[in-house]
């Protein structure tokens, strides 16, 4: 990785921070809170791609186990993780990259329209599906009933991900994997 690779990562690591700083908002049917750090995570992955998304919120796991306040509430340190909350926030890393990789795929005929079905489908159902899973077995309570209680985030969600589309699209041109895609190919072949 480059140095601008690593600047970049580092850089949407820190916008997930500053997302936390907005207060969670608690929900009546889990004790998951409404945050607005999915949508950090969304952008990670849809505007690095894999490679980059998956380091970005991999460090940003990394620095809040380690103990730094990052999460909305100034939650860190492995409490977090073994808290019902822990596969959400773990699943941040995998959520980036499963969304890079379909963005680098689609990367010449995206639209604002298929990046949000990309957030949709990749982004918050494999994010519901680990974290509520996650939080059964931290809890005990049926994969059935916490699956349920994720539907308190699907209005939020969903327009996390029409932004991070919207936004994603508008500064596209900016984008590594942009870059990555209109390289030459004998460079391409010298880095590897």
């Amino acid at each position: 990785m480059n140095t601008k690779g690593m600047v970049l990562a580092a850089l949407f690591a820190a916008l997930v921070a500053v997302l936390g700083l907005m207060p969670p908002i608690p929900t009546p049917i889990t004790p998951v809170p409404i945050t607005a750090q999915t949508l950090g995570v969304m952008l990670a992955g849809g505007f690095l791609g894999m490679k980059l998304g998956g380091i970005s919120m991999g460090l940003f796991v990394l620095l809040v186990a380690a103990g730094a306040p990052l999460l909305a509430g100034g939650r860190g340190g492995l409490g977090v993780i073994a808290s019902p909350t822990g596969g959400f926030f773990l699943s941040w890393p995998i959520i980036a990259m499963f969304i890079g990789w379909a963005v680098e795929r689609m990367w010449n005929s995206l639209t604002t329209l298929k990046l949000f079905f990309i957030n949709v489908v990749i982004g918050m159902l494999l994010i519901y599906l680990i974290g509520a899973t996650y939080q059964s077995w931290i809890t005990g309570v049926p994969l059935t009933v916490t699956l349920l209680g994720t539907t308190s985030f699907l209005i939020g969600d969903s327009l996390k991900a029409a932004a991070a589309a919207i936004l994603i699209m508008q500064v596209k041109s900016l984008s590594p994997i942009n870059e990555r895609k209109h390289e030459p190919k004998n460079q391409t072949a010298e880095a590897a």
